[in-house]
């Protein structure tokens, strides 16, 4: 019998643990374990669409890998529930976007937080140790598919072109996103700017995220009209890098800048559209302490400030 080469031991190997993990994803099965009422590719359906403010409908089937039939039978079923909403996007109407509503998200969230607590049950049955060597494991596995370079996000300071970069990317994202015109791509060419002319580099610092080398996110921390008073300002990731909690990363190099900075505070405002950013202000601490109706970038907006008190929350 000849000897067997990598690739065929690498095959049965990962079969195995492929059915060894089935076995193990019927422990935490939906709609049994979670007492919801979806099953499991309706779950992965909510998540991904929890993750992003807006999708479109052809970028999610890819995404999960179904059929059309398939993805539009799940998202009718959605709709029926409240779930979802669907509408042609606003430049072009040959694509379908496909939005959460409010009892979508709750519903998204619900379940997303059933099944962090039946991992953490099946979890706390592993010795600190043997979680070391899953983590470990897992972050290996994640490299060898995703690539070593592609699995990597950096942060660094901007350099030779990434300011143009802020502008061009935030014009562009937004308006595909959200349908806002060129006058938000001129506030933010006018905050780059003046950040470019003249920023106190011990007071005021900007972030580009990069993966795979490429920039993919951004942020900035300036001077507020009170000098004891930082701003956080321009968060972006484009949208093929969420979901890699990059836009986390970049809000925690911002706060952490201005505590050692020596700011006794932090704010920041955003238009309550942006959910996604929104809910990483408020998992990082920020309160949300007025609201505003307006009318800006082509689009009736609500305009919201959001304030982290720094030196309480470095006392604890």
């Amino acid at each position: 019998m000849e000897p067997r080469d990598d690739l065929e031991l690498a095959v049965d190997e990962v079969r195995d643990f492929n059915r060894m993990y089935t076995r193990l994803i019927g422990v935490l099965d939906y709609p049994g374990q979670l007492n919801t009422p979806y099953t499991l590719s309706e779950a992965r359906v909510l998540y991904e669409l929890a993750r992003r403010d807006r999708t479109h409908v052809s970028a999610l089937r890819e995404l999960l890998g179904v059929t059309a039939a398939h993805l539009s039978r799940t998202l009718s079923r959605f709709e029926e529930r409240g779930l979802v909403t669907r509408e042609r996007h606003h430049r072009d109407a040959r694509f379908q976007e496909v939005l959460l509503t409010e009892a979508g998200r709750t519903a998204a969230e619900d379940l997303d937080r059933r099944s962090r607590e039946a991992v953490t049950g099946l979890l706390t049955k592993v010795s600190r140790n043997e979680l070391g060597r899953l983590r470990e494991a897992l972050a290996t596995a994640r490299g060898v598919f995703d690539g070593p370079a592609g699995a990597e996000v950096r942060l660094r300071g901007p350099e030779p072109g990434d300011l143009g970069w802020i502008v061009q990317r935030h014009g562009a994202v937004y308006a595909r996103e959200f349908g806002w015109n060129a006058e938000f791509e001129a506030l933010v060419a006018r905050i780059v700017g003046e950040f470019g002319a003249g920023h106190d580099p011990a007071r005021e610092q900007a972030w580009i995220a990069e993966l795979d080398g490429r920039p993919v996110g951004s942020v900035m921390c300036v001077q507020d009209e009170r000098p004891d008073t930082a701003r956080l300002r321009l968060l972006l990731v484009e949208p093929e890098a969420r979901g890699r909690r990059i836009g986390e990363r970049l809000v925690s190099a911002c706060i952490d800048f201005a505590r050692e900075t020596g700011y006794r505070e932090l704010v920041l405002w955003t238009n309550d559209v942006l959910t996604s950013a929104r809910r990483i202000y408020q998992r990082a601490g920020f309160e949300l302490v007025a609201e505003k109706r307006h009318r800006g970038y082509g689009s009736p907006l609500v305009g919201q400030d959001w304030r982290l008190p720094l030196q309480d929350s470095a006392h604890g």
